[in-house]
């Protein structure tokens, strides 16, 4: 099975839960400014909100996915305040005809003073089990 593993972050949060999920399964995390080139049976977005919706680099990047080269989504992110961005995310997936994994993984992120010291060593552990059990 081939996989690649993209994230947006701004905080940083999104990236560690990105590297989390690349060991687990044998990816290398890379942020959504690397393409995706080559085809892949999965491929694990990590994103989160940003002013109630996911950030528009988000949408642009998904909507540049070659269908031909992405056989599923699984969604997986951070945020302080909202919880998942999957109806987000799945509506530009619609868009270009990939479809999304119903699975996702969703944790608190530190932002400013709430959730302070999120994600932690048990969200990354946890991110890190949903994707070995995604990949199964």
């Amino acid at each position: 099975m081939k996989i690649a593993v993209r994230y947006y972050t701004k905080t940083g949060n999104t990236q560690r839960l990105a590297e989390a999920v690349a060991e687990a399964v044998g990816a290398e995390a890379l942020p959504i400014d690397s393409p995706v080139t080559e085809p892949v049976d999965l491929l694990f977005l990590g994103n989160s909100y940003y002013v109630f919706s996911i950030d528009p680099e988000v949408r642009e990047f998904i909507r540049k996915l070659d269908k031909s080269k992405v056989g599923r989504i699984v969604n997986f992110g951070s945020a302080a305040m909202l919880n998942s961005t999957y109806k987000k995310v799945k509506a530009e997936a619609d868009k270009v005809g990939i479809p999304m994994d119903e699975r996702e993984f969703h944790c608190r992120g530190k932002f400013k003073g709430i959730h302070k010291g999120r994600p932690n060593a048990d969200d990354l552990a946890a991110v890190a089990d949903f994707a070995r059990s995604v990949i199964g």
